[in-house]
């Protein structure tokens, strides 16, 4: 998460103050995304030092400044609004290194972590359909991030099937020669050119 851009995005309704910026933040991510006090005025100073945002005069730094996006900041928020992220290569994911090693040490059965993780994800599913069955009910910005958590959970636990069904595939092949030279395959982005 940009907290820069989520800041603009605040001041993009009217001026505020750090501290009412800190528990705007947190109510609009459904207070699922902490944020120290200190970390807010930090990035207010960057913003302000890069013309994102500006204080209200004042001298005095603390919750007495209050701050207000600039043209340029607006420019710089619609910009990022309208830029996808880059997912054109995948990301580090610890779950997808633990199955992959799992699958070349001896003596682990592989299906076994996979069934660990997956009870795991399970378990964290019914706790996130639990918030939303409860508290989400009435809050837009938290219905919103469990759902968003609920669809990203179901994706790994799907992708877990997938490697399980592969994984087991693979044990009841017999195994290929390999050649003396292989050549270790490149990952390379896939917006990448040749």
């Amino acid at each position: 998460m940009s907290v820069p851009h989520a800041l603009l995005a605040l001041l993009s309704e009217g001026p505020k103050y750090g501290l009412q910026l800190r528990e705007e933040f947190e109510a609009r991510t459904g207070e699922v995304w902490p944020l120290n006090v200190g970390q807010v005025y930090k990035t207010l100073g960057r913003l302000e030092r890069d013309g994102l945002a500006e204080s209200d005069g004042t001298s005095q730094d603390g919750p007495q400044k209050r701050f207000r996006i600039t043209p340029q900041g607006e420019e710089a928020l619609a910009a990022w609004l309208h830029t996808p992220p880059d997912l054109t290569s995948p990301p580090r994911d610890e779950l997808v290194m633990k199955v992959l090693v799992a699958a070349r040490v001896p003596g682990t059965d592989v299906h076994e972590v996979i069934q660990a993780h997956r009870l795991y994800l399970l378990e964290l599913m019914q706790q996130w359909t639990r918030l939303k069955e409860g508290e989400a009910r009435g809050d837009l910005s938290l219905a919103l991030m469990v759902d968003a958590e609920l669809f990203r959970l179901d994706a790994v636990i799907r992708w877990l099937d997938a490697a399980q069904v592969r994984l087991t595939r693979a044990a009841a092949e017999p195994p290929r020669p390999s050649p003396a030279t292989a050549a270790v395959p490149q990952l390379r982005r896939l917006g990448a050119r040749r």
